[in-house]
């Protein structure tokens, strides 16, 4: 069925309903499988009808995949990094703004861990994990910040971002600014359903349609001191685990890059093998395009690429997940600063070997395969648009100081 046909029953969103949750990191993986089989589908015709991803959503939290992370004693997985980042990969295989989607939650769910009291770790993780809520942030750095002012017991977030992923879909949204007359940053996390959150509804891009990155006006939200993430007597206290957030959601980035791309890649054979015909006036002739040593070449070199790719992504994924559920006191920044230069590395070979496998399928399908109806285009525009969130130039540079000089990158908004 399509997925956007409306049904009072749906069949897609329901098909869990009655089925036992996963238990394993390999069921969890195979049951994202389930729900990219389903965004599949149809994925072609809701990036061009560009609706607001309501029920994709809903197909993520029926799957279970919105509390993979959450504790089990709230009704989560109770699953590790390692898993979600896998999961991501394979939801972006069917429908790359979805895999975007469902990995910036997984990374803003994880926010507090990364810089909130104990106390606050516990409410939220239960909040969001007990009622299967989504999050969404505003929190852009290149734009100016939220200013925040005080009023008595309470933090007042006003101003806009450019962008805000996932807003619109969301139920809980992450707030970042500046209080008024410091330097000092305060993040917050509310209700999305509220006055002083304002959409414009103004995401067109050319790819990645369906993430609902547009800007957002946020006007005067209050929230308690209390819960300013990190603060205690209204006092800030730092710990170099806060600044894993960036190293974590660049490897966000490269799964569902990787995903992105392993979809080209299976959308491409298909064709191939269904479709494309071989080429008669080579001097070689073959039967079938699978016969033919180009195409056969040519699927050899992508492949290969994206499993080196995929082990690369998998190894840093270790790695960082040890580190994002070690003890919060004991990491160094020495440790930080060597997991983010691979991760680095990671998404820069993906960037590259991705873009490459969106657009050569094209030589590999045919001219025949450039038809609108076939959107093998959705794989390129995707992948291009989302991979221009930071300059890939930067993210050798840090490699290559880190082999010549032994440096690690400081940390930032982007590394």
């Amino acid at each position: 069925m399509s997925f956007t046909t409306q049904t009072t029953v749906d069949p897609a969103v329901d098909r869990w309903q009655d089925a036992a949750p996963p238990q394993t990191s390999e069921q969890w993986i195979a049951r994202a499988e389930q729900v990219a089989d389903v965004l599949a589908a149809d994925a072609l015709e809701r990036d061009r009808a560009g609706a607001a991803p309501e029920r994709e959503v809903a197909l993520l939290k029926a799957a279970g995949l919105v509390t993979l992370l959450g504790p089990t004693e709230h009704g989560g997985a109770g699953q590790d990094w390692p898993t979600a980042y896998r999961v991501i990969r394979a939801v972006a295989r069917g429908d790359g703004s979805i895999g975007q989607l469902l990995g910036y939650h997984y990374l803003w769910a994880w926010a507090v861990r990364l810089v909130g009291t104990d106390d606050q770790i516990a409410a939220v993780e239960e909040l969001y994990t007990r009622d299967d809520l989504l999050f969404g942030g505003a929190v852009n750095p290149r734009d100016s910040d939220l200013t925040i002012r005080e009023e008595g017991d309470e933090l007042v977030f006003s101003g806009r971002k450019s962008f805000s992923t996932g807003g619109v879909v969301s139920d809980l949204t992450v707030l970042e600014g500046v209080l008024a007359g410091t330097e000092t940053h305060v993040f917050a996390i509310v209700p999305t359903a509220q006055d002083g959150i304002v959409f414009a509804r103004d995401w067109d891009s050319l790819g990645q349609r369906l993430t609902e990155s547009g800007s957002v006006e946020i006007r005067d939200v209050r929230v308690p001191w209390s819960a300013a993430a990190g603060f205690v007597d209204r006092v800030y206290q730092p710990l170099v685990y806060n600044t894993l957030n960036v190293p974590a959601i660049q490897l966000v980035f490269a799964n569902f890059y990787l995903g992105i791309a392993q979809g080209a890649l299976t959308r491409g054979s298909h064709y191939t093998r269904d479709t494309t015909r071989a080429w008669p006036y080579g001097g070689d002739d073959k039967e079938h395009a699978t016969d033919e040593w180009y195409i056969l070449e040519g699927y050899g070199r992508l492949q290969s690429a994206l499993w080196a790719d995929e082990a690369l992504i998998d190894r840093v994924g270790d790695e960082i997940g040890a580190l994002l559920h070690a003890p919060r006191e004991e990491l160094t920044e020495r440790a930080r600063g060597e997991v983010a230069v691979r991760i680095a590395a990671a998404k820069a070979r993906i960037v590259e070997d991705g873009l490459e496998v969106a657009s050569k399928i094209f030589e590999l399908t045919g001219a025949r395969a450039t038809a609108n109806s076939v959107g093998l285009d959705l794989y390129w525009r995707n992948l291009r648009t989302h991979s221009l969130h930071d300059p890939v130039a930067y993210k050798f540079r840090e490699i290559g100081r880190h082999t010549l000089l032994g440096d690690v990158p400081e940390p930032t908004w982007y590394t």
